[in-house]
């Protein structure tokens, strides 16, 4: 199954709030796309239709009907690419979202059985700990910050990518700023499924969950969204471009 070379981005509000942000990248990217916001159920054809490429990112399962979950499973275990971004409606979430879905044995990361919402108000940072095409040529050497993340855990057979790193951030008397290294986190892990490849991002694409992330870059990245568009760092774009062209094995007219 080859798809229709266009991806599925389901969730994150609309094109006007906070889907802005990925659906600016994939303008930006040359990639086709669909969207569906998160207070709408997929159209009456979704079952019908097969998109090379699933992103689920902060949509709510309430909207999310069984027969339209075991299709995006179907398809990716055929040969089409699945991605979960984290958010406050993705994994278990606050209110117990996707772990007894058909979407959870599609993923590469088993959830939790409890809220896994996990705020960071002081130093978190994103960590590469293994080569990966998603990362490629992308400086993690200076590398971004994020505001929180889902927790989860990776499957025995999938891949971690990244991890976030936590500080805790002391002033000493005498005004120097010291960093304790707390916890690592999984925050990106992949994985296979059948014939398809799956993503499982543990932050946000968009605020606040993305915190700096967002900005990451040594130029700016400006991509139009509708009438209006969104300014992001060169990097995060780029970080993101990779994701979708890698899972769902895509063409990009741009390497932002």
């Amino acid at each position: 199954m080859s798809g229709n070379g266009r991806i599925c981005y389901l969730g994150d509000d609309h094109p006007g709030a906070a889907a802005a942000y990925l659906c600016g990248i994939m303008n930006h990217s040359g990639l086709a796309f669909d969207h569906v916001p998160s207070g709408e159920e997929p159209g009456p054809d979704f079952t019908r239709q097969t998109y090379s490429f699933y992103v689920v990112s902060d949509y709510p399962v309430a909207f999310f009907p069984q027969a339209c979950m075991e299709h995006v499973v179907k398809c990716v275990r055929a040969g089409a690419g699945l991605a979960m971004l984290g958010g406050w409606e993705s994994y278990h979430g606050r209110l117990g979202e996707y772990p007894q879905t058909p979407l959870a044995e599609a993923l590469p990361v088993e959830m939790r059985d409890r809220d896994d919402r996990h705020n960071c108000s002081q130093l978190c940072l994103v960590n590469r700990v293994a080569d990966h095409e998603i990362v490629d040529g992308l400086p993690f050497g200076t590398p971004p910050g994020i505001g929180g993340f889902n927790l989860f855990e990776p499957r025995r057979d999938a891949q971690v990518v990244l991890k976030a790193q936590e500080y805790a951030i002391r002033r000493l008397p005498e005004g120097e700023v010291v960093l304790d290294a707390r916890e690592e986190f999984p925050l990106l892990v992949v994985g296979e499924y059948g014939l398809g490849r799956t993503v499982a991002l543990a932050t946000d694409v968009a605020p606040h969950w993305v915190g700096g992330f967002v900005d990451w870059g040594d130029a700016r990245v400006t991509a139009q969204v509708g009438d209006g568009f969104v300014e992001v760092g060169n990097w995060y774009a780029r970080f993101f471009r990779n994701l979708l062209v890698w899972a769902g094995r895509l063409e990009s007219a741009s390497q932002a």
